[in-house]
């Protein structure tokens, strides 16, 4: 009976899961990709340059010199994700439309990190010879091509015709992507091995692209070919074997006749496997080498688990392609890095040379010292170069620089750039400012949290939006949501909006009606409160209806970490309440900061709710609260002192009062960029500041503006989110050390996702 309900309630969350998957794809519109236009179009002479007579032009200039297209359009920064959809992820022959999913989500990683255009191209061609002369001739419109999920052998195939004829980068990504990333995880493991290329025996399993492609690149590291094993689902690759044979696994045939996994693997020093889950067993690894090196690469369950290696082999150094495992080989290392390089430099290929760059640049930044920012992101995780950190993680944002900057220089150096960089120094400098450009920056505070394990409770329990969060918390994070809420009304809302979770069953619930801790709460309300004018008949009143009042009681007593508030109501409403029960021991609110994500990167607005008025020492306390935040994402901050008045040329109250706490933070000489007192404008575009102010003691755009009344910094707010298109990430209520969370009616259940990851996170972290 208990296994048919645990077989039900597992069969209710996938298929939630499934739903909620489809309306990622739907809402708010469908799709994950969109186009937009990079110039104005406001007026009758916008629309002549942009089209005739103008746009005539451009295309003369392109006539005459090809080259030009780059400056004049878009095909310098434009990829083509191109499939037939043969060969879909984990999904096999599905076909070309089936197919356009996954590539859509391939365009979008390479927009996110490498800020990279794709127009994803789906091709219903299945013979290698007519879709390669499709691709071919798309050549006029892209700067490169990326491959994506074609079945072997047809994937060489296409992939050499193109190269062949094509003056463009075109990049198999199944293969060279995995091979690359397989190349630096087995270069540092042989580091930490103390074992060498040409030394060893590699033994592998999966015969298909990405398998023959990391064996090519082994062998071009220096493995020898004569010490390569290779076996697919009819065991081992031997010379004059017939059955499901390629040329490029006739490359590896091994002897004269069949054997089997168990046969070969006597010996070897690297199993390299691209197969299917139990391929490889205990008993087979006590028959590697010493100190063997194990990469399980199938997805999503590997060829033997990390744990039932070590069980036998303790010294082992193990990879695998899941993000749960240290060691994940994620393609995402590499190709949207790859590509940047390639298209920077204008080079007409993705060359041998390119690619061995590509994995000293991944494999030496795992060798050096961790960055601040991966050390935020995974938190909790040991990211010191060894067995359990062979590659850098995906989020890491140093890849962009060191991986696209080496291959640029070996483009050039191979003889393959058209547009050769003067100063990579300066180049890789701006890749670097690149990399917080987009949504990616919240990724830091999710991994964060999911290391913690925080009690988080709602006090809006019975909120849809609330629920909705509530479930992706438990699928993202190792935070332990608390509703406040009826249960009948939760679980009642939860199966009306499709969701598998369920009251007391997946999260805890406060009942205000009938929770046995209802008498220790007034009790304890009162206690705090009987100065107040709170008689004990009034705090069992609210330790009945006011929920925001008994989410920080139950903070207080320790029986959550955090609260979170404001789905509905005033924001000064639930700070009262927040203030009088938690704000003790040194904990006030200097003020709140919202975290405005735009396309050309982030900004941060303060005091968005709080002070009303603040004085300059309040002010002067807000930029110093949110200098904390602000690093906690790994920004480095630049705060402008915001007002009418420009480095005192108007004296008016905001004016004077900036000024006064410029002189605090002068006095407290707090180690961050600031300056003041100054327009919005000026704070966002230097080259204005410099013209008004040419001391000006602050290089480049702010980041982080405060301002002098709330109105203003809540109007900045509202609009960059609902006319400039922000993605708003808060209020974060400053100086409550991420005990309490006071969100507005507007936030949506994403909102509240990533308010919950910044509440999961211990405040010490903030520091």
């Amino acid at each position: 009976m208990a296994e048919d309900r645990q077989d039900a309630r597992q069969e209710e969350a996938k298929q939630s899961a499934r739903q909620a998957a489809l309306d990622y794809h739907e809402f708010p519109k469908p799709g994950k990709l969109e186009i937009r236009a990079t110039k104005p179009l406001a007026n009758g002479r916008d629309l002549s340059r942009a089209y005739s007579p103008g746009v005539a032009e451009a295309c003369l200039e392109i006539k005459a010199e090809p080259a030009t297209a780059s400056r004049y359009t878009s095909r310098g920064n434009l990829v083509g994700v191109v499939s037939n959809g043969t060969a879909v992820l984990g999904l096999g022959n599905i076909g070309a439309l089936a197919s356009k999913p996954v590539m859509e989500g391939k365009a979008v990683l390479f927009k996110k990190f490498a800020n990279i255009d794709c127009f994803d191209i789906e091709v219903n061609e299945s013979d290698p010879y007519k879709l390669a002369e499709i691709v071919c001739a798309l050549e006029p419109t892209f700067g490169a091509i990326n491959l994506e999920d074609i079945k072997a052998p047809d994937c060489f195939i296409v992939e050499q015709l193109c190269c062949e004829r094509m003056n463009i980068p075109v990049f198999h990504d199944d293969q060279h992507g995995t091979a690359i990333v397989v190349g630096a995880a087995a270069t540092n493991a042989l580091h930490v091995a103390g074992k060498k290329f040409d030394e060893i025996k590699v033994v592998s399993t999966g015969g298909g692209a990405a398998g023959i492609a990391c064996l090519e690149m082994l062998v071009k590291l220096g493995v020898r070919r004569e010490n390569v094993w290779l076996c697919d689902l009819d065991g081992l690759v031997y010379k004059g074997r017939t059955v499901q044979m390629t040329p490029q696994k006739e490359a590896f045939a091994q002897g004269t006749s069949p054997a089997s996994l168990s046969d070969v693997i006597g010996g070897a020093d690297l199993f390299l496997g691209l197969s299917g889950p139990g391929v490889l067993t205990q008993e087979m690894i006590v028959q590697m080498a010493k100190d063997p090196i194990v990469f399980a690469l199938a997805n999503p369950n590997p060829e033997i688990l990390p744990d039932d290696v070590r069980a036998v082999a303790p010294s082992a150094i193990i990879a695998t392609g899941r993000s749960d495992f240290p060691n994940q080989v994620n393609n995402v290392l590499c190709f949207p890095f790859i590509f940047r390089g390639a298209l920077d430099v204008g080079a007409t290929t993705i060359n041998d040379a390119m690619e061995l760059a590509c994995i000293e640049g991944i494999a030496a930044l795992a060798r050096a010292t961790t960055s601040a920012e991966a050390a935020a992101a995974y938190h909790g995780e040991v990211l010191s170069f060894g067995p359990d950190y062979l590659i850098p993680k995906p989020f890491d944002p140093r890849l962009i620089g060191v991986v696209a900057s080496a291959v640029a220089r070996a483009a050039m150096e191979s003889g393959v750039a058209t547009k050769p960089i003067a100063d990579l120094d300066a180049y890789r400098e701006k890749l670097n400012g690149s990399v917080f450009k987009s949504a990616l920056i919240m990724r830091p505070v999710f991994e964060a949290a999911r290391q913690a394990t925080r009690r988080i409770i709602f006090a809006e329990g019975e909120d849809e939006r609330v629920l909705r969060a509530a479930n992706a918390i438990l699928e993202e994070t190792t935070e332990k949501p608390i509703l406040i809420g009826r249960p009948e009304v939760i679980a009642m809302r939860a199966e009306r909006a499709g969701l598998p979770i369920r009251p007391d069953r997946d999260f805890e619930i406060v009942n205000p009606e009938s929770d046995t801790r209802y008498r220790d709460y007034w009790q304890t309300y009162h206690q705090l409160m009987e100065r107040r004018g709170i008689t004990p008949d009034v705090a069992r009143a609210i330790m009945r209806t006011n929920t925001t009042a008994i989410a920080a009681i139950a903070v207080q007593r320790g029986d959550a970490d955090s609260m979170i508030c404001g789905t509905f109501g005033q924001y000064l409403y639930h700070l009262d309440h927040v203030v009088n029960v938690l704000g003790r021991d040194g904990l006030r609110p200097h003020g709140a900061l919202s975290l405005m994500i735009q396309e050309d990167g982030p900004l941060f607005v303060a005091d968005t709710q709080v002070n009303p008025v603040p004085t300059p020492e309040q002010i002067a306390e807000t930029a110093i609260g949110a200098v904390r935040h602000v690093r906690r994402f790994g920004v480095t901050p630049k705060v402008a002192l915001c007002s009418h008045s420009n480095f005192g040329n108007l004296d008016s109250d905001s004016g004077r009062r900036m000024r006064a706490a410029l002189a605090i933070l002068d006095a407290q000489n707090p180690g961050f960029e600031y300056e003041g007192e100054m327009s919005v404008d000026a704070a966002l575009d230097p080259e204005l500041r410099a013209r008004i102010f040419p001391s000006t003691r602050m290089e480049g755009a702010a980041n982080v503006l405060i301002f002098a009344f709330t109105d203003a910094a809540n109007t900045a707010r509202n609009m960059l989110k609902m006319r400039a298109g922000g993605l708003e990430v808060g209020p974060i209520l400053m100086g409550m050390g991420n005990r309490a969370h006071i969100v507005t009616p507007s936030i949506t259940a994403r909102g509240l996702l990533n308010v919950s990851a910044i509440a999961g996170t211990p405040v010490a972290h903030y520091s």
